[in-house]
């Protein structure tokens, strides 16, 4: 049997290819995780050995709570629904959903290069020749085709698995910044929920401020009329009751102003949204913050970041293969015919079947240029990804701090208050026996309003470090709750 040399190379390249597709060839570097310094413990939320560690709890994570649902802790009934609201309608979360379905797509997209390419046609070319010489021949005729076209190219250097590979970090990362945007939201919802009750709260405070204003000024009218004060007495009282009148109005527009920003987080018209006031006071909850290694899994930014590295790793290996030679196996089947009555009869069959390779011989250091890039885009990433994890123990710490500070601020506060009201009362019983001015109560009313005025603002820096802190831990969210890479290149 007579074996032609066509033959003998055809073969030779289908052995090749076999022999590559069982080596399963992949370019590019291997991906490492990049190494990030981990603190053995958060400064702030102290040691046993540490004065303030009393403060901070160990942590328990009571795996059989809802854990996704952290504003429960707060015990307002209202939060939560405005946070279950939040989930269903904020139009960022619905953005950041679409992102994560188009990233989805493009791994169905690039997957689809793994099989080959098969189009299909039809085509009635009518067509005149003409031939100048001493004949002059001419012909017309008319050409009848109906081809199937076929054309694979074998992921011989792993391009195509490197392009797959980096889509799917892709959307790995596009996942993670879905739920560090739901998580923003809703600390962020949370923030503005915990500012619109200590508004509630200034309320109550003006308005019994108000209210004892109001008696001392009717105290000081009686005793003006009895004729134990003068005119001045009475001037300063009104003047102090529309002072604190005036204040107790203004809390209408920044409370209307946190009102809309919730309804805007929660995906309704500021229009015909209202929350009704309530002066009680939303309670911090104990924050155990765990262990610092922790951080790393429960930060969604963290996640996204350290899944960039992972596509940049693989788009370096997609950069790499342009390196090696490319093998396109194409085939071409169909029916053809100069007539139309033979068209589709079995002897009109055509066909033709073959492999190509193809190697850039000369680019000018494109390809090493494109490699450089993509190496630079890795290095990039690492940095970004590290300084991520170094700006999530900042945040961590500085809340700790936070709260610790203002723990002891708080009761510091409170104890201003008494003190202040003891001398209110003071200054009144006093004044009511003719033995000091009016000017004394003033100055005790002034001093007993900016105390209370001032321990509600601690209060809600208070519920707004805890809010901050839960999120700077990453909420209820772990890197778990990421799709595998094979999962997502399911259909």
């Amino acid at each position: 049997m007579c074996i032609s040399v066509s033959d003998v190379i055809i073969r030779a390249i289908a052995a090749a290819f076999c022999l590559s597709l069982l080596s399963g060839c992949v370019v590019g570097p291997a991906y490492v995780k990049p190494t990030v310094a981990v603190p053995p413990v958060f400064k702030e939320a102290g040691t046993p050995a540490d004065q303030n560690a009393a403060i901070w709890k160990p942590s328990d994570p009571k795996d059989t709570a809802a854990r996704e649902k952290w504003w429960e802790a707060f015990g307002d009934a209202r939060l939560n629904s405005l946070e279950d609201s939040l989930n269903i309608s904020n139009q960022n979360l619905a953005a950041a959903a679409a992102a994560v379905a188009s990233a989805r797509a493009i791994i169905r997209e690039s997957r689809s290069q793994y099989l080959p390419t098969v189009t299909g046609g039809a085509a009635i070319t009518n067509q005149h020749l003409s031939t100048f010489g001493p004949q002059k021949a001419s012909a017309t005729y008319s050409n009848f085709s109906l081809p199937v076209e076929a054309s694979w190219e074998p992921d011989l250097w792993g391009r195509v698995r490197n392009t797959v590979a980096a889509n799917v970090f892709s959307a790995q990362a596009a996942i993670a910044d879905l739920e560090n945007v739901r998580l923003a939201a809703q600390a962020e919802l949370a923030t503005d929920y915990c500012e619109l009750r200590a508004q509630d709260e200034l309320k109550r405070v003006l308005d019994a401020t108000v209210s004892a204003f109001t008696e001392t000024l009717e105290l000081t009218r009686n005793r003006f009329d009895a004729g134990i004060e003068n005119d001045e007495a009475v001037a300063q009282a009104e003047a102090q009751l529309q002072a604190a009148q005036a204040q107790d109005t203004d809390l209408g527009n920044l409370r209307a102003q946190y009102e809309h920003a919730i309804a805007l987080l929660t995906g309704q018209p500021a229009s015909t949204f209202a929350i009704t006031a309530d002066p009680t006071t939303v309670k911090a909850p104990s924050i155990p913050p765990g262990v610092p290694s922790e951080l790393l899994e429960r930060r969604p930014d963290i996640a996204a970041a350290e899944r960039a590295v992972a596509q940049a790793n693989a788009q370096i290996g997609v950069a790499q293969a342009a390196f090696y030679p490319n093998i396109t196996l194409s085939a071409t089947a169909g029916l053809q015919s100069l007539g139309i009555v033979q068209w589709l009869t079995w002897p009109s069959r055509v066909w033709s079947l073959g492999p190509s390779l193809a190697e850039t011989v000369f680019d000018a250091g494109l390809r090493k240029a494109t490699v450089a890039q993509f190496q630079a885009a890795y290095d990039e990433t690492v940095a970004n990804y590290r300084q991520t994890v170094l700006t999530a123990f900042q945040q961590v710490e500085d809340n700790l701090a936070a709260l610790r500070v203002l723990s002891q601020v708080t009761e510091q506060q409170n104890a201003a208050i008494r003190s202040a009201e003891r001398s209110l009362q003071e200054a009144t019983v006093r004044y009511s026996s003719g033995i000091d001015p009016y000017l004394n109560v003033i100055t005790a009313q002034t001093i007993l309003l900016n105390y209370q005025q001032t321990a509600v603002g601690f209060r809600a820096q208070q519920m707004v470090a805890s809010v901050q802190l839960i999120q700077a831990l990453g909420g209820g969210w772990t890197a778990s709750g990421l799709p595998s890479p094979k999962e997502l290149q399911q259909p």
